[in-house]
């Protein structure tokens, strides 16, 4: 049988994972830059020309917010339910973020021959290596959340 502790324990361990994928993925975006230069003319990638990313940043930030208050939250019984509840929107939140940013990065990377877009990354290779390591700790952070989320309903309904 496992004992309260570790429930604890694993809930904590998941909880101090989420925060870590959240913040690297904040921080790995919100640093990325590159630039290049194409007949004279200087092209700048920085994930604040885009909207996707923008959202991407702000959803990362404040998973990262809410995760480091629950942390603390964690061993209070009282706010199971509310903490739950505000996992689920978080997880939807990080879900729909990394799905827009996702989306903008595969143009950037692909282009749309049907739009008439080019692709860039071959252009700023360093700006979209770094989007891509962000990308993948925030779905990371995304599925951590997830499993928080299963976790904590499956513990809630046979304890």
């Amino acid at each position: 049988m496992i004992t309260k502790t570790w429930k604890m324990i694993f809930t904590l361990s998941l909880r101090l994972l989420a925060l870590t994928a959240t913040l690297a993925a904040t921080l790995v975006m919100v640093t990325a830059h590159d630039s290049a230069e194409v007949l004279n003319f200087t092209f700048k990638a920085k994930y604040s020309y885009e909207s996707a990313f923008k959202y991407f940043v702000v959803a990362e930030a404040i998973a990262s917010g809410y995760s480091l208050i629950v942390l603390f939250l964690s061993s209070k019984n009282s706010f199971s339910r509310l903490v739950m509840i505000l996992d689920m929107v978080v997880a939807m939140l990080l879900i729909s973020s990394v799905s827009a940013a996702m989306a903008v990065a595969q143009v950037g990377k692909k282009g749309n021959s049907h739009a008439g877009w080019l692709p860039i990354c071959g252009e700023v290779a360093k700006f979209c290596n770094q989007a891509t390591g962000a990308l993948i700790s925030g779905l990371l952070a995304a599925i951590i959340y997830l499993l928080i989320l299963i976790y904590s309903l499956h513990t809630d309904y046979w304890s």
